[in-house]
């Protein structure tokens, strides 16, 4: 008798982890936080619980995130988060321990490799098989790359900008840069701080960029209204802010995400780059979402760049699609049982 074993895609990211399960698609999209109580050290909530917590929390409980930048900074945190949600994701099967497919930015050490590893399989994996963001990001957004064609995908998260040319199935060339949507978020925060003297925390700013923030200026503008602490008198105030001032508050952070894609579009072979001025650049991630970034990126670049169906999942995506093909893939896959 053969026994059962379930399988789970993990897009474990800086800002949310989310969880597929082949055959059902996305059960599971979560923040990646994790409130503790201080004292004794007890993990109280993790996920969205856990998010509703920050910034609003006595002093005795933290709420924070244990992946920095796309990576472990906390390892015990990091191992009771992803027994939570294995956990919430596998109800039905509580006996048997899942295979579980993990996604690690492009620029990771062999070392916090092995700690994503090791963390999933301490937190009740039966195997466990790391794919780095930009291989699984592709093969979600539907992208052939077993093809001896270059393919050029540009994933956006939270933590980090994973950039990478594809070819055979293997990266060609590849940058990870340690910004996006949080550096943005930051920005926008420090904007708000310098010019209105007014403080906002990290859920308002990422709320005002979602609401009405751009890539490029626009000519009809929209706005929004931000509601803060006056730094002066320390009492609540509330004022009004355009787009194209969040556009001239994130030019720095986008001006690095567009180098790290001009940089690997320079290594790329010319061959490979030919291919991908023809099919333009896949973007994927939550934060290539923010309006007109593909026209950014044509005006930076001079290659048109197109944001894939499903943006936010196309990680999620490739891990169960790669978990159902472990063959065809198996060159991505760093396995470890």
């Amino acid at each position: 008798m053969a026994f059962f074993t379930p399988k789970l895609g993990i897009d474990l990211g800086t800002a949310n982890t989310l969880v597929f399960v082949p055959g059902k698609g996305v059960v599971l999209n979560e923040p990646s936080v994790v409130a503790i109580s201080q004292g004794d050290n007890r993990i109280l909530a993790v996920g969205a619980e856990a998010k509703q917590m920050i910034g609003r929390t006595p002093d005795e409980i933290i709420a924070y995130r244990p992946l920095k930048d796309g990576v472990i900074a906390d390892y015990r945190v990091t191992q009771a988060m992803l027994r939570y949600f294995i956990g919430k994701a596998m109800k039905r099967y509580q006996f048997f321990k899942p295979e579980v497919m993990i996604s690690v930015p492009a620029g990771v050490t062999s070392t916090e490799r092995r700690a994503v590893v090791e963390a999933a399989i301490r937190a009740g994996a039966k195997a466990a098989y790391v794919v780095k963001e930009p291989i699984l990001a592709a093969i979600g957004a539907g992208i052939p790359i077993q093809e001896s064609k270059g393919h050029m995908v540009v994933d956006i998260g939270g933590g980090t900008t994973d950039v990478a040319v594809i070819s055979l199935g293997g990266i060609v060339a590849s940058i990870s840069v340690k910004c996006a949507g949080d550096r943005l978020d930051h920005a926008i925060t420090d904007y708000v701080k310098k010019n209105f003297n007014l403080g906002i925390g990290e859920k308002s700013a990422e709320r005002i960029k979602i609401a009405i923030g751009a890539a490029v200026p626009l000519e009809d503008e929209l706005t929004t209204v931000v509601r803060g602490r006056d730094f002066i008198t320390g009492l609540p105030r509330s004022f009004e802010v355009k787009t194209n001032e969040l556009v001239k508050a994130m030019g720095k952070e986008l001006r690095e995400i567009i180098k790290a894609i001009r940089d690997v579009l320079q290594e790329t072979p010319p061959e490979l780059a030919s291919d991908i001025i023809d099919q333009g650049i896949i973007m994927t991630g939550g934060t290539s979402m923010l309006r007109h970034f593909p026209e950014l990126v044509l005006r930076r670049t001079g290659v048109k760049a197109v944001v894939a169906e499903n943006a936010l999942f196309c990680v999620a995506l490739g891990t169960g699609i790669a978990l159902e093909h472990l063959e065809t893939y198996k060159k991505a896959v760093i396995a470890k049982r």
